[in-house]
C-alpha cells in the first residue's frame, strides 16, 4: 500500500515542479531549480518536523508527503546536471555561487519547515 501512497505524492510533486519550470524567466542562472529545491527543503523539513512524535499521523500519510510530493517536487538531479554544465562551460564563479546557495539555503529551508511545523502543532 506504502508503494501507491508514493506513487501518488510523487506524480503531485513532478507536476508541481514542471509547473515551476513553466515560469518565464530568462537567466544563465538556474533559479526556478533553485526555488524548486527550497521549496522542497522547506516543505520536508515540515512534513517531518509536523509528524515526528505523533501517533495521529500514519505512516502512508509521511510517505504519501516525504517521500512521494517532497520525492517528485524536488530536483537534485536536474540540480546537479545545471551546476556540473555551468562547470563544464567554464563558468566557475556562477557554479560556485549556484552550488553554495543551493546547500545553504536548502539546509536553513529544512530549520524554517521544521520551525513552521512547531507553530501549527
Amino acid at each position: 500500500m506504502g508503494f501507491l501512497f508514493v506513487a501518488l505524492g510523487g506524480a503531485i510533486g513532478a507536476m508541481g515542479r514542471y509547473g515551476i519550470s513553466l515560469i518565464p524567466v530568462k537567466s544563465t542562472f538556474p533559479f526556478l531549480t533553485l526555488v524548486t529545491n527550497i521549496l522542497g527543503a522547506i516543505l520536508i523539513g515540515f512534513v517531518v518536523g509536523f509528524a515526528t512524535g505523533r501517533e495521529d499521523i500514519s505512516e502512508n500519510t509521511v510517505l504519501f508527503w516525504k517521500t512521494g510530493v517532497c520525492g517528485g517536487f524536488t530536483t537534485f538531479s536536474t540540480f546537479s546536471l545545471e551546476a556540473y554544465g555551468l562547470l563544464k562551460n567554464k563558468s566557475y564563479v556562477l557554479a560556485a555561487v549556484y552550488i553554495l546557495i543551493s546547500v545553504v539555503f536548502c539546509i536553513l529551508g529544512i530549520v524554517c519547515g521544521k520551525k513552521l511545523a512547531g507553530l501549527v502543532r
